[in-house]
């Protein structure tokens, strides 16, 4: 299907232009998101409102003819309205399944850390199994289910801490900033003048997948891999009882686990493929390495009173890791 890495890299950067119709600037974003898309992973987005989060989700479900639903998480929130319920019909009495907005290819969780702890289950399950239970019964979703859930940096009040088992499915956890004042002047621009862009689809959600296979095939990660190996290394060096000059013991209460060193290696090898080059450099793990580990790593205390971010400790990591062994 895919006969070169110039043809493929032209399609990539289609969905970039049909995105850049109504997002304006945002570039770190839009990649990290179709990074994650193409390495079958999920989003876990930290911004102020007001900034497009929903609006470059729904453009990107039209720019690969997905199917798009979005769920506001509130504290009164139950399973029920996110998987969908069981359902007894009193005329035949037989029971029948009302699916949720869930069976979905792209699903916005806006605010989920506004819901409370079933409700975080239930995302769960279903971002890790692919498959959701109802009753007694499992049901699959989408071969494409992409989920991309967002948090207010600046709200805690009704608000519930994610557990961890959950922020570890989160492939990458991005950053959405204020937009420059050329930027943000262009938007007003657009929003003012009463034209609807017309985004068209240039991918489909099976192309996607084809997609996925291909870049895997493309560029194999076997255990020898320097990259593996690289990814590997950067990971247990977030940990207090491996990093290296022990300046992390300080900092770390908990690095990231070997689920991160996948995520590492997966998300450097989409990236690279996103910027058209034919390997994966130790380069494109430093780039991933932020959005891979900043929501992976628990912060002492001290560190916390400190004001310490977690983007300076894998700055840190980096410096002290070398790059072969």
């Amino acid at each position: 299907m895919y006969t070169s890495l110039e043809d493929t890299s032209k399609r990539i950067q289609a969905i970039k232009d049909e995105i850049g119709k109504v997002i304006v600037g945002q570039e770190g974003l839009i990649e990290g998101i179709l990074v994650a898309l193409l390495s079958e992973g999920h989003i876990l987005l930290e911004g102020y409102p007001g900034l497009g989060k929903t609006v470059t989700v729904k453009t990107l479900a039209r720019a690969i003819d997905a199917k798009f639903h979005r769920v506001q998480f509130t504290p009164d929130l139950i399973p029920a309205d996110i998987i969908g319920f069981e359902m007894i019909e009193p005329a035949t009495m037989r029971t029948s399944i009302h699916k949720g907005p869930i069976f979905t290819n792209l699903l916005l969780a806006d605010e989920i850390n506004r819901a409370p702890a079933k409700v975080q289950s239930a995302l769960l399950e279903a971002m890790q199994e692919r498959q959701i239970t109802i009753g007694r019964s499992s049901y699959p979703l989408e071969k494409l289910f992409f989920v991309l859930a967002t948090q207010n940096p600046i709200e805690v009040t009704g608000t519930y801490l994610l557990p961890e088992a959950e922020v570890d499915r989160f492939m990458l956890k991005l950053r959405i900033r204020y937009p420059s004042y050329s930027e943000e002047r262009k938007i007003t621009e657009r929003q003012v003048m009463d034209e609807e862009p017309e985004v068209k689809a240039v991918f489909s959600p099976k192309e996607i997948l084809d997609l996925r296979h291909y870049i895997a095939r493309r560029t194999p990660l076997r255990d020898d891999s320097p990259i593996v190996k690289y990814s590997t290394r950067i990971v247990r060096a977030t940990r207090p009882e491996e990093g290296t000059d022990g300046f992390i013991k300080g900092l770390a209460l908990y690095g990231a686990s070997p689920r991160a060193s996948i995520s590492l290696a997966k998300a450097a090898r989409a990236y690279s493929f996103i910027k058209g080059d034919d390997t994966v450099l130790p380069e494109h793990v430093q780039a991933m390495a932020y959005p891979v580990l900043r929501h992976r790593i628990i912060l002492t205390h001290e560190a916390e009173s400190r004001g310490v971010d977690p983007d300076e400790v894998i700055r840190d990591v980096l410096e002290s890791v070398p790059r072969f062994e």
